[in-house]
């Protein structure tokens, strides 16, 4: 048994990770400073793990160095998962301060913490957004990074050098995550997926970006957990792909919701956004090396559970406020 502490975990990713976590029989401490964007459905993951008898919670905003050292018990922490982000490509062009504030400001708070008081192991999430236009496929670690194309990617590199910072001057193991298109079940109400289910099933407009021909290696969230949870074991400093090995169009990811909706969609084309790249895919060799870690869930049966548990939470899911 471990003792885990997951920061944003009232997060579409972190919730998923720290259910796997329990579900192993750790301890898992989630701090969120519960963000407006989002609200309900960050409502809706936490109050599925706050029944948990090995789950405990605190409000705590990762910027604030003051209010981290305060709101997280000082006993000892057997690893940080670092899931606590401002994410969006698009958003964070239009308002780039608060990603700063936390995913570089909040990583090197959380880095801190981790030195402080003697943690060993630090995973952070980054993001395939980093490899940028125009990157060969499939995507590789070793790539170029160092020309990302928003403010979003911008941060989340700032946050994987930091990271590397902290390993080489203090000894601290870090993991780095790059996840591609997460999607799945009480999902980011900002990303394609949960708003196309809401909106096809409601009879409501869906806004493609382009001709939908633009491709993504969408990733099932319990596939990205397991391997977030895989990536507490000790590897000294790396940088990981985890992404679905099998790239989708917008054109198809629509398709395969209408198909489990039994609805076709109203489309309105939208001219393809400056900071959106063309394609992703990953390479996943170095995930299957040293987290034994492969994508299990195909796309088709993601999105059928995700329109499932869409009509199980229909009553209030219906009148969330998603958009693209």
């Amino acid at each position: 048994m471990a003792r885990i502490l997951v920061t944003g975990v009232a997060g579409f990713i972190a919730s998923r990770t720290a259910e796997r976590l329990l579900e192993r029989g750790d301890e898992v401490f989630g701090i969120d400073d519960l963000n407006p964007a989002g609200l309900p459905l960050k409502e809706h993951r936490l109050s599925q793990l706050l029944g948990h008898e090995k789950f405990r919670f605190d409000r705590v905003d990762v910027s604030d160095r003051d209010a981290l050292a305060a709101g997280v018990p000082s006993e000892p922490f057997d690893g940080v998962i670092n899931l606590a982000a401002r994410a969006g490509v698009r958003a964070s062009v239009e308002n780039p301060w608060p990603y700063v504030d936390v995913n570089v400001t909040g990583t090197l708070n959380l880095l801190e913490f981790c030195r402080e008081r003697g943690i060993g192991k630090f995973v952070l999430a980054s993001t395939s957004s980093l490899y940028g236009k125009g990157a060969p496929v499939p995507f590789q670690e070793d790539q170029d990074t160092n020309r990302p194309i928003s403010p979003y990617a911008a941060t989340k590199k700032a946050a994987e050098s930091l990271a590397y910072t902290w390993h080489a001057l203090h000894g601290l193991d870090v993991t780095v995550l790059r996840y591609f298109t997460v999607y799945g079940p009480a999902g980011r109400p900002d990303m394609a997926t949960l708003p196309f289910v809401q909106r096809i099933r409601e009879g409501r407009d869906i806004t493609v970006f382009g001709d939908g021909s633009m491709s993504r290696d969408f990733t099932y969230v319990d596939d990205i957990a397991r391997g977030t949870v895989a990536a507490l074991r000790p590897l000294g400093f790396e940088v990981i792909n985890l992404g679905g090995d099998s790239p989708h169009t917008v054109n198809e990811l629509v398709e395969t919701i209408e198909r489990h909706v039994g609805k076709r969609a109203k489309i309105v084309h939208e001219p393809a956004h400056a900071a959106d790249v063309d394609r992703t895919m990953a390479s996943i060799e170095k995930a299957q090396r040293l987290l034994d870690w492969q994508p299990e869930v195909s796309l088709d049966e993601g999105i059928r559970r995700t329109v499932a548990w869409y009509e199980a939470e229909r009553a209030w899911a219906k009148d969330l406020e998603t958009g693209v």
